[in-house]
């Protein structure tokens, strides 16, 4: 049986889908299958993988369900000890499955292990940004105000989790990753890798952008987080309300939407008036202030100039990224 089941819902997957198999080809790590959900393409998705004459490669094809039950539909057909969940147009820096293969296997209470994600443009070229945490062991208070985690496709989870937790609730979507790695870590500890091994394309179909979605599904998950936490724990509740408002407040101005996230906002500090003053809630009225002085075209232009300066720094300072 292989180490690792890697599982790849794919959707009108081509413009990215041969690169992303390429970066798990190149994996250092080679004791894998590899499981494509085609879900209901309509382009050359199951014609293309098809193609490929690699016998570690299995091709599953369903109709249109989304993400999440084509990830379950992946989850009940593996065979790997260790599973991967790989969006169609994320990438895979070589050594990742390696160094967290290395981590589950000297640490038998660890469930999760993740690793830092650095953001990419349609050509998977780094934009200079990444997300990072040093969250790990027992995480569920700290997930719980916040999905640190911030790509699927950074966890090498247990298959045996999946036995305890059960798999993806399709009727949390967008926000079913959050809800999973939450029901994990009510049960398992959480490791980290501190290194960014994962580049997450950002392009105009991702779900991050729908945040009026991620609204509605979020608040389900916070509900459902808290239906069985002990009392002692009741007043996280306000804390994580108030951290989703205020991700969702970043998102509706980095999507030109003032109106949205002066809501966010007052919903945010209504959670956690003592926050309004902090540097990260300064930043955030500054950066509201400008998409209302600028407009949404003028706060684009102004933070597409900012990521390019970034990434001209990051060019120096972090070649490794830009392999």
């Amino acid at each position: 049986m292989p180490k690792v089941t890697i599982i790849i819902p794919a959707y009108n997957a081509m413009p990215y889908l041969q690169s992303t198999l390429e970066s798990v080809f190149k994996q250092t790590f080679q004791d894998f299958e590899i499981i494509v959900v085609n879900d209901g393409s309509l382009d050359e998705t199951e014609k293309y993988v098809s193609s490929l004459a690699d016998p570690r490669l299995k091709l599953i094809n369903q109709v249109n369900q989304g993400v999440a039950p084509a990830r379950n539909t992946g989850i009940t057909h593996a065979q790997g000890k260790y599973l991967a969940f790989l969006d169609a147009d994320d990438l895979w820096e070589t050594t990742k499955l390696e160094t967290q293969v290395c981590c589950l296997e000297a640490y038998s209470e660890v469930g999760l292990v993740y690793t830092w994600t650095a953001l990419a443009d349609r050509d998977g070229k780094p934009t200079g940004r990444l997300v990072t945490s040093n969250a790990e062991g027992d995480v569920w208070q700290q997930l719980i105000k916040f999905n640190f985690i911030g790509c699927g496709s950074t966890p090498l989870i247990r298959k045996s989790c999946f036995k305890t937790v059960g798999l993806f609730d399709s009727e949390l979507t967008p926000a079913e990753d959050w809800d999973m790695w939450l029901k994990i870590a009510a049960n398992y500890s959480f490791a980290v890798i501190k290194e960014p091994l994962v580049r997450y394309r950002a392009n105009s179909s991702s779900l991050s952008k729908s945040y009026l979605s991620m609204w509605k599904s979020s608040c389900k998950v916070i509900e459902k987080a808290f239906q069985s936490v002990p009392k002692d724990l009741l007043y996280i509740k306000k804390q994580a309300y108030n951290s989703l408002y205020f991700y969702l407040s970043w998102l509706a101005t980095k999507n030109g939407d003032c109106q949205q996230a002066l809501y966010f906002q007052k919903e945010a500090i209504a959670c956690a008036p003592q926050r309004q003053y902090s540097v990260e809630y300064l930043r955030l009225n500054l950066s509201i202030r400008l998409l209302q002085w600028l407009g949404s075209y003028g706060y684009q232009k102004l933070l597409e100039q900012l990521y390019s300066l970034r990434q001209s720094v990051l060019n120096i300072s972090r070649p490794f990224l830009i392999r």
